[in-house]
């Protein structure tokens, strides 16, 4: 009887020692990192595995994106949308600062002006696509946009540029 008695009085201790007022606060090590509320790197991640890059023949690729992503300290990235079929052309970081885009990984301009943004998007997990933003301004809350289609002709060295002849 005695050990048992003495068992529920400890448990009474501790119940009552566990209101918030007298718990200390936790100092050891973080198991796990707080998923800060500005970054959207599982939003990309799950785009890409389920969407963009989904399936066995794009595994490497997207192993390779998101390898980048986690070396990058960035908190915000954004997908680079070949245009609205969604094709998945490259990973951009937004600066802050200057609201340029800068490619982390994939094909697309180096730099990308905030103000040459076409069309953006928000990716949804439930639905595994992308919905079209009716903004164009960048924001925490996109996922993906596009550029117009002109940036993506790079200019080829050497060749004379055609002049268009008037009809």
């Amino acid at each position: 009887h005695a050990p048992r008695n003495n068992g529920e009085k400890d448990w009474e201790h501790a119940f009552n020692a566990s209101s918030p007022a007298s718990l200390p606060e936790y100092t050891g090590p973080k198991l796990f990192k707080e998923p800060s509320f500005k970054s959207n790197k599982f939003i990309i991640h799950n785009a890409l595995s389920r969407c963009c890059l989904a399936g066995k023949v794009n595994e490497s690729q997207k192993n390779k994106i998101i390898e980048e992503m986690e070396k990058s300290s960035a908190s915000h990235f954004l997908i680079l949308l070949r245009d609205a079929n969604c094709q998945f052309r490259a990973i951009y970081t937004l600066d802050g600062q200057s609201e340029e885009l800068h490619r982390l990984c994939g094909v697309g301009p180096r730099a990308i002006s905030s103000s040459a943004v076409e069309a953006i998007y928000k990716y949804s997990s439930d639905r595994k696509q992308f919905n079209t933003l009716p903004s164009r301004t960048l924001s925490m809350s996109v996922d993906a946009f596009t550029i117009p289609a002109h940036l993506w002709h790079t200019k080829k060295h050497g060749t004379p540029k055609k002049v268009a002849t008037p009809k």
